[in-house]
């Protein structure tokens, strides 16, 4: 009984571990916050589409990278 006793203990003080971050998990991800406000957009652009006019993001943060966020001032606001 001992043993499956300090068999959990150990288990135990791994998964604290790790809950801790004492130990790096390697599918640790990095959560990207995204701001809360939407741009005046009219159309949308992007690389793999060519000139193809798309539906509107709000921001730069929920379109994809390397498109082209089209304002209705007539300017233009490119997302990386």
């Amino acid at each position: 009984m001992a043993k499956c006793s300090f068999g959990v203990t150990v288990l135990l003080l791994i998964y604290g571990a790790i809950l801790l971050g004492i130990i790096p998990e390697k599918t640790r991800s990095v959560v990207k916050a995204c701001p809360l406000y939407c741009l005046d957009v009219e159309y949308m652009t992007c690389q793999s589409s060519g000139e193809e006019k798309l539906n509107p993001r709000c921001n730069c943060c929920l379109a994809p990278k390397n498109c082209t966020l089209h304002l209705a001032d007539g300017s233009s606001v490119h997302c990386e």
